[in-house]
């Protein structure tokens, strides 16, 4: 038997310093991606496929008095049209939430049980009535134009809080004012006298806009249906197959293994694509009727009215402080536009999130949010980059930056001074979460110097000089991550000399098969050019929350350790045999099995590849494979400090970020050039919401912002250098001590950029201005303040 000597276990380790834990290590995807060999829904095609077009209701609000498909039907290569009527008549169950969530009086949220066909009733101009499949795209596209609905029209509501208000247009007979949750949390009689006894209170009306999500690949579809193993599959992006198969197999009422979901490579969700949408079971009812493939693609058009929406909120803040500026309590009251149906997890960011994520790093001892979730006439809402989390340290934000102004104490030293500390963890937040880690202050020092923000006041009288107002902004963020779930952390090693690694996560761009490999490289020694992650198919993913709410590298990465030890625990028993040798005797470091005290050992690539080769006696692994999936992984808390600089254009009202700096919290970092990534992204979409992204309607529910040509979307130009730093202090709540960071750039951009254009526009003696601050809207309050002096 050919043993293997101490010169394997130095490789191993050299190629772990290469590609270990804290590395800046290349994605694994990028050749396939960059070089445009990438596989997404849309590059999948199936023999005989048909093509099916979504017939859309023009009209925010009506009731739907007959649909007439004849003329459809007659068409050239028509091969059916459907209504909502065929699909209840199939059978099918609702789309619904699963958030347990609970109005004050203690009654559940209310369902709007939303069908894949509307069939009674229209809620929103884009909600589907029918359906067409054809030979060809074009043929679908002509037949769903002949298609007649006649619709009687219904007044329409758009604003949460007009919905709110008795006498508003009633979207659903079950659901009283429109308000399907009534959210309450804190102690009224606490928060109360808090404020009542303060020194000082601050108030905020404040709007945080509703904006889409424009990923670069729309949503697709391709279903099929086995008739013989009565077996549905459908080819799909996602946020992770698990969960997303478990809920169609709920909407079909067939068993999960009646069901097999597939993800390719995924252009982009930032939340929309992981919740099922009413196409998905059209075109898998059609391939079902039909008996042959059927492909939905969504154009970008439709994708302003069909993919979920994010944010819209409309809330009154206020902060209670004593004579010295220190915090007392906080609340938040308001609406949240929840749009015209409630799936997946729609309610949670609007309510939920946005009161746990309030207090961010500072010392509150009180907290009471009053929100309500309002149904109105609008696309329907659900996570986007961040759900709950960046819109609550908006909130926060703002209101120090005004507190401060109104107490007249500096901006920096009110926050100091509310700062929590490094001993006072773990810390019960006011939100309800207790904070394991984190040095707040630290990292808002080395923001400060990093951002050479002692030298502000030079760079402002020179952007006088040139004619230009010119504003900066500190502020501080923290986010409560993903609730706990479990994950999956499976390990394959195949005869090939590769390694499966199976996570229940999914990649949607963020680097997980670097990250991941790094992290299992780290734990077993396993070559990381070897490792295969697997992610995208339901047959062999068969547990795991997805990706969502920065959750990944801190849920996949306990699973990926525990699952490790797994494999050495039974690669242990089986070196013992392959060595001749008591299992007690058996070390595991750098990738090798090593007879204590000797230079006698096998490395774990070997040992998989002779347990693969040959029998072994009974009670020795026959193999190094396993399959575990955690107990609920906790909530860690990433959190940072952003300092965002601007020059405003007083003639014009055009903003451009000069400077910005970013100062983070992730904890342990696996992989630092992907952080580096993942906040530049989160950055630029908090800078796209705060400058220029707004989903608009008109009285009559009808979008005015329905193309790329009525919304803007940030580009290169907008989007300045950014300053990256680090401060980390690893999260005690998990093995690798990790925080996450997808959605961290949006939380600490959104308020430092408006805080920064209002500080230059304090020369006008401008408080406030909601978000998009575009540049006629700057001019305008410009203006007003001149016509008013």
């Amino acid at each position: 038997m050919q043993e293997h000597t101490k010169s394997s276990s130095l490789d191993n380790a050299i190629a772990l310093q290469k590609y270990g834990v804290g590395q800046p290590v290349r994605r694994k995807e990028d050749d396939t991606l960059v070089r445009g060999k990438g596989r997404y829904t849309d590059d999948f095609n199936l023999p005989a496929q048909a093509y099916a077009y979504v017939v859309r209701s023009t009209h925010a609000h009506g009731v739907i008095r007959g649909i007439d498909t004849a003329a459809a039907k007659a068409m050239p290569g028509v091969l059916g049209v459907w209504t909502g009527t065929d699909l209840n008549a199939a059978g099918y169950g609702p789309f619904t939430c699963g958030l347990p969530l609970k109005s004050r009086d203690g009654t559940p949220l209310l369902q709007t049980n939303r069908m894949a066909l509307a069939a009674d009733k229209v809620r929103f101009v884009g909600d589907p009535v029918a359906f067409v499949v054809a030979e060809t795209l074009a043929q679908a596209r002509d037949a769903a134009e002949a298609v007649a609905v006649d619709v009687e029209p219904l007044p329409a509501v758009t604003d949460p809080e007009q919905a709110a208000q008795p006498g508003a247009p009633l979207l659903y007979d079950h659901i009283p004012n429109n308000v399907a949750l009534d959210y309450h949390y804190g102690d009224v009689e606490k928060v109360n006298a808090a404020f009542a006894s303060a020194a000082h209170v601050t108030k905020l009306d404040i709007e945080n806009t509703r904006v889409a999500v424009v990923s670069m690949e729309p949503r697709v579809g391709l279903a099929s249906y086995d008739k013989k193993t009565e077996r549905y599959t459908i080819q799909v992006p996602t946020q992770g197959v698990a969960g997303n198969r478990a809920n169609l197999a709920k909407n079909l009422k067939v068993p999960n293994e009646k069901v097999h979901l597939l993800t390719g490579n995924v252009g982009g969700s930032f939340g929309m694509k992981n919740i099922n949408y009413p196409e998905y079971m059209c075109i898998l009812f059609a391939a079902k009727e039909l008996g042959r493939p059927v492909k939905w693609l969504d154009e970008r058009s439709t994708s302003f009215l069909s993919d979920s929406h994010g944010r819209a909120q409309k809330i009154h803040a206020e902060l209670a402080l004593d004579a010295e500026g220190h915090f007392l309590a906080t609340k938040l009251c308001g609406y949240g536009n929840v749009g015209a149906y409630i799936t997946g997890v729609a309610p949670g960011p609007l309510s939920l999130n946005t009161g746990k994520n309030f207090s961010s790093v500072y010392r509150t001892p009180l907290m009471g949010i009053d929100i309500k979730v309002v149904l109105t006439n609008t696309t329907l809402m659900g996570a986007y980059r961040g759900a709950g989390r960046p819109e609550a340290n908006y909130y926060m934000e703002r209101l120090i930056d005004k507190a401060a102004d109104e107490m007249g104490i500096n901006r920096l030293t009110l926050r100091k001074r509310n700062f929590i500390k490094p001993n006072q963890m773990p810390f019960p937040a006011s939100s309800g979460v207790t904070y394991d880690s984190g040095d707040f202050q630290a990292v808002f020092n080395k923001a400060l110097e990093i951002s050479d923000y002692e030298s502000f006041a030079r760079r402002k009288k020179e952007s006088k000089k040139a004619g230009k107002l010119r504003g900066i902004a500190v502020g501080s963020y923290l986010e409560v991550t993903a609730p706990p779930g479990v994950e999956l952390g499976k390990i394959v090693f195949d005869p090939d000399g590769s390694v499966q690694l199976v996570t229940g996560t999914l990649d949607y761009g963020q680097g997980h098969a670097s990250a991941f490999a790094q992290v299992l490289c780290a734990q077993l020694g396993v070559p990381f050019e070897s490792v295969k992650l697997v992610q995208g198919d339901s047959d062999i993913v068969h547990t795991g929350n997805g990706t969502g709410g920065s959750r990944s590298i801190t849920a996949s990465g306990m699973a990926i350790v525990q699952a490790s030890k797994l494999v050495i625990e039974k690669g242990k028993r089986a070196a013992a045999h392959m060595l001749e040798a008591s299992e007690a005797d058996i070390e595991f470091a750098d990738g090798s099995f090593t007879i204590a005290g000797t230079d006698r050992s096998i490395d774990i690539m070997e040992l998989a590849k002779r347990l693969h080769d040959g029998k072994v006696p009974e009670g020795v692994p026959d193999t190094l494979d396993v399959d575990h999936t955690t107990e609920p992984v906790p909530s860690a808390f990433p959190n940072g400090c952003h300092v965002a600089e601007v020059e405003v254009d007083p003639d014009t009202g055009v903003v451009q970020i000069v400077r910005y700096t970013g100062v983070n919290d992730f904890g342990t970092v696996i992989n630092p050039m992907l952080v580096a990534g993942q906040l530049h992204g989160g950055v630029a979409q908090g800078i796209g919401q705060a400058l220029m992204e707004q989903i608009q309607y008109d009285e009559s529910g009808q979008p005015v912002t329905g193309s790329l040509l009525d919304y803007a979307l940030p580009r290169a130009e907008d989007i300045p250098a950014m300053t990256v730093g680090d401060h980390p202090v690893p999260a005690k709540s998990n093995p690798l001590g990790t925080k996450g960071c997808g959605e961290a750039g949006c939380a600490g951009s959104m308020s430092t950029v408006v805080n920064a254009v209002l500080d230059a526009l304090s020369d006008y003696g401008i408080k406030h201005l909601d978000m998009p601050l575009t540049s006629e809207r700057v001019w305008r309050a410009i203006q007003e303040t001149k016509g008013a002096a």
